[in-house]
Formats: C-alpha cells, structure tokens, sequence
C-alpha cells in the first residue's frame, strides 16, 4: 500500500492524498461504507459501486470468522470473490466486538475468549490468531487486535488496556510480517491509537504506534460515549503525532459534523454504520439537513430526496414516495434509504476534497456543519 499526500489546507489541519492499493486507488479524505458479514445491508454491489460511489468498504472479522466460517472464504478465494466486490477493503479485527459483549467474554494476555453469540461456542482470539484469520479473509488493510475501553472508565484501566494493546501489537506485527497473504496480492496491516479521553495515555500511544512505522494508522476508542469535545480533543492531539505521510483512519466516526471536523483535524479515512442503521429507521441525512421520513409533512411532498446528491435514487424518488415505503414497511424502503445515505457520505467526503484543493476548506466546512446538523 503507498500513500500519496496531494493538498494540505493553509487554515486546518484537513488535506487530500491518494492511498494505492493492488485493487485500485482511494481518494481521501474518504467514507468506507460497513459491510459487517461482508454485505452493506440493503446494497448490491453494483449500487455501491455506481450510484453510491464507494471506493473501499469494511468487513468484520468477528463476524465473518463465525459465519461463513474461514473454510468457505478460503475456498472461495478470499472475500472479495465470495462478495464480488474487486475494489479495496479493509477489517477491523474483531475488538470492537469482542468489547461489546463483554458479558460473553474474557481478557487475558494470551488474547480474548468468547462465546459466540450465534451458538454460543467458545472461541479465542489472540493477536496471532487474528492476523491470521485476517489473511484468510483477504482485505487489502487489516487491523492490530486491540482492547476498546468502555466510557466511562478510570485513568488505571485505560492505561493497563492501552499498555495490553501494545503488547498485542507487538505480536501482530510479527505474526503479519512472518506470513504472507494467501491469494496474491499484497496486504496492510494498520495498528491503533488507544487511550480513552487521557491526554498522557492518548499522547504515550500515539507516540508508540508512530514509532512503529507502519503504512497507516488508526485511532480507536472513540464515538463509543463520549462527549464529541473529548473525541475531537483526542483526534487533534493525536494527529500531532503520528506522521503526516501516511493515512490516518479515526474509526466508527460518526455523524456528517463529525467527519467534517475529522477532516478539519488531520483525519483521511471514516467509517460508520450510522448512514444505513439510521435509514433503515426512516432517517435520512441531506444537504440541506437531518430528515425524519415518517414525518407527516413529508405526506406530499413530491420534491426528490436530495437533487443536489449525484445518485439515482435522491434524485429519482420523492420525499412523498419513500414516505409511502417506509411507513407500509416495503423492503425497498431500506434499500432506497440506505442508498441515499451512503451516496450523501460520499458526496460530502467528495465535496470536502474538492474544497481542499481549491483552498477554501475552511470556510465551506463551518457552513455545511451548520447545514447539515439542522433538523429539517
């Protein structure tokens, strides 16, 4: 993977590269859309790929590991035969879920062992272990196992999770840097910033993870609570450190403001489940603003969804219509909802590209905050 920065903005930290992998270019700053099972829920690929534009999307270990099951992705030739998706993807490792369900499962220094929420069978997943069911899977960029602390938690527990983090990545880079990919094309590893909403501890780890020096970084452990100060504090702090010539990916973030200030913070690569969650709930994020389709006032308003977005369905279906859809419960309401989000994420991203360039970042993102927090 090479990473080619192209423009920085003179008034923010906010700029524009190009990340290469062997299936195809990312233009950053970008959105990866969230294929948890290897599916974005409600999307064809085909959809993704021409009325959303997207240019990388995620798959899960955890997920994927217990169903298909390694044997079927392995046969099939990776995920990206088993899906046919041939652009980039990238894993999270696991951690975020093994985090979640915390009631089902236990830390040790070895790794993590849980139950499976499907069967509830036990499994483990250490450092090496999950290098090496992310090499079966096939991404192009892979995730370091990490611990992701809840928020709250005290000063102690973060820094003994973030120091176990470091501990497990040391581990993971020498699992990855021992094997190879399985299918024949290079692979990424990318390690993660912890340390809850602790300066020091945010500041140690960033210092760590840079000094590792591998293709990219993440930063993990925030949008999981805490206040957005404390996110964009914490992302301010740490793209300081870790070094300008490679991508940075501020995981599971967030809303539109939040990518814009992400963007504004140093930040090149987002992703989120909130476009397609919240459409299959009826809510759509527009140019103009936040829209609740189940609203009354939107019983006949005949108006496209959003005719400034550059997607098939905002422009061709009406407030009204989808309306229509979502309050009779119609399985092509999700999908048209959950189209239109994501084409909306990657309008903005694009959007927040171009202005980069042209140089007036700074000024476009603080308007389209505004715009589009705003309940309509």
């Amino acid at each position: 993977m090479k990473f080619k920065l192209e423009h920085q903005d003179t008034k923010s930290k906010a700029r524009a590269g190009t990340v290469t992998t062997d299936h195809g270019d990312i233009q950053t700053p970008i959105f990866m859309p969230v294929g948890t099972a290897g599916s974005v829920k409600a999307v064809h690929q085909r959809e993704l790929t021409y009325d959303v534009k997207a240019q990388i999307i995620l798959g899960n270990t955890y997920h994927l590991y217990l169903r298909p099951g390694l044997d079927v992705l392995e046969k099939a030739g990776g995920l990206h035969k088993f899906n046919g998706w041939n652009k980039p993807i990238l894993t999270d490792s696991g951690g975020y879920q093994v985090f979640s369900l915390a009631n089902n499962r236990k830390l040790t220094e070895e790794g993590a062992v849980f139950k499976s929420h499907i069967d509830g069978s036990k499994h483990l997943f250490s450092p090496e272990r999950v290098m090496d069911i992310q090499r079966t899977i096939g991404a192009d960029i892979i995730m370091a196992f990490d611990e992701c602390p809840p928020y709250p938690c005290d000063y102690g527990y973060a820094r003994k999770s973030m120091e176990l983090t470091h501990r497990w990545l040391k581990r993971c880079i020498d699992r990855f840097d021992s094997t190879e990919g399985k299918y024949g094309y290079s692979q990424t590893l990318f390690p993660i910033v912890q340390g809850s909403v602790y300066p020091e501890l945010r500041k140690q780890s960033a210092e760590f993870i840079a000094s590792c020096e591998r293709e990219g970084n993440a930063i993990g452990g925030l949008s999981v609570g805490e206040p957005v100060e404390e996110m964009y504090a914490m992302t301010d702090m740490v793209t300081d450190i870790l070094p300008a010539d490679k991508p940075r990916y501020l995981m599971g973030v967030g809303t539109p403001a939040n990518i814009l200030e992400g963007i504004a913070l140093g930040v090149d690569m987002f992703d989120c489940v909130m476009p397609t969650r919240n459409a299959r709930n009826g809510m759509l994020f527009t140019s103009e603003g936040i829209i609740n389709i189940r609203n009354e006032k939107w019983k006949d308003d005949f108006s496209p969804i959003d005719p400034h977005i550059n997607s098939y369905v905002s422009s061709f279906y009406s407030k009204a219509y989808l309306r229509h859809l979502v309050i009779a419960k119609e399985i092509l309401a999700a999908q048209v909802a959950s189209i239109h989000n994501l084409s909306f994420y990657l309008w903005l991203v694009g959007q927040a590209r171009e202005h980069i360039i042209a140089g007036d970042f700074a000024t476009w993102k603080n308007q389209m905050v505004e715009k589009v927090s705003r309940r309509l």
